[in-house]
């Protein structure tokens, strides 16, 4: 089944500073603040979400379809796209645009400092979804606002079940935006922080949210996630990772999990144990692209964590 993934694709450009930034940011000066910080280490990873959850579908032999927009900079991503075997039939390239990139900054604590430009991301509705593109299954990931609610109403016209996965876009919606909505979608995936905003935001709580799509999933990091479905609620245990080096993209991860499991038709333990397992096995890597197990490692784990076959 071809799964379309509707959201960004973005460079993170990541710099580690060799200090503190505390010992360099003077609360009493905050109001004039002016600082410069060196950072000898800096790497460019491939990211964004569509980017993100499309490489886990592949590794997990799924077969993605990306919808992105992207800038005149981007030919070493689009060099990548097709080095991995994914179609950029539907990644457009907007003329006199960067692509969307993050520039974060980490400290020896571990602080981050982040500046997001979106970009081309912002052109995202463009882009337009119709029964043609033969998907039986979307997710509409974090992207530019418009596009996002575009992508929305063009796969509720096509009758195309789809995922909603607001992530860092959801403080751009209104509750009467997200009710709506979450009617038209078959699937909501949030983290724990996201679900109590979306429940904020629209006046109902999560049960009740859940009961108006096919499934709601929670992620809650280390302790699991949980998803509501049928009235049921599914609790999903965590896996241990070999080793903890990078967040980054465990919850795209996560979610090509979810994507893969739906379009098997696996029952919802089984799916929310795969999609579990998939930001194990990213979290031991930096970046959101630099895992490299394949489909026959990936159901070794599963069957040793889990005791059961997936593949």
């Amino acid at each position: 089944m071809k799964i379309l993934v509707c959201g960004s694709i973005a460079y993170d450009n990541i710099m580690v500073f060799r200090g503190r930034f505390k010992e360099h940011i003077l609360p009493e000066k905050i109001h004039i603040l002016n600082v410069a910080f060196l950072v000898p280490d800096l790497r460019r990873e491939y990211g964004g979400c569509a980017g993100n959850i499309a490489y886990n579908l592949k590794l997990l032999g799924g077969d993605p379809l990306i919808m992105a927009t992207v800038g005149e900079d981007a030919a070493p991503y689009l060099e990548r796209l097709d080095a991995l075997g994914l179609s950029r039939a539907h990644v457009r390239v907007i003329p006199g645009s960067l692509t969307a990139q993050a520039f974060i900054t980490t400290d020896l604590d571990d602080n981050q400092i982040t500046a997001f430009h979106p970009g081309a991301m912002t052109q995202s509705h463009v882009n337009r979804i119709d029964g043609a593109l033969g998907a039986g299954l979307a997710i509409v990931a974090p992207d530019g606002r418009e596009g996002m609610v575009a992508h929305v109403n063009e796969l509720a016209a096509a009758r195309i079940p789809f995922m909603f996965d607001p992530g860092q876009q959801l403080p751009t919606f209104s509750g009467d935006d997200l009710l709506p909505i979450i009617d038209a979608a078959s699937y909501v995936a949030v983290n724990d922080y996201e679900g109590q905003v979306l429940a904020d935001k629209t006046g109902r709580p999560i049960e009740e949210l859940a009961r108006r799509v096919d499934a709601l999933v929670v992620t809650k990091g280390a302790a699991g996630s949980i998803i509501y479905a049928k009235g049921q609620g599914h609790e999903i245990p965590s896996v241990k990772p070999t080793e903890v080096v990078d967040p980054t993209g465990c919850g795209d991860a996560y979610r090509a999990g979810l994507l893969y499991g739906i379009a098997a038709g696996f029952d919802w333990p089984t799916t929310g144990r795969l999609a579990s397992l998939m930001g194990s096995i990213k979290i031991a890597a930096r970046g959101g692209q630099n895992h490299r197990a394949s489909r026959a490692e990936i159901g070794a784990l599963y069957r040793r964590h889990f005791g059961a076959a997936i593949f």
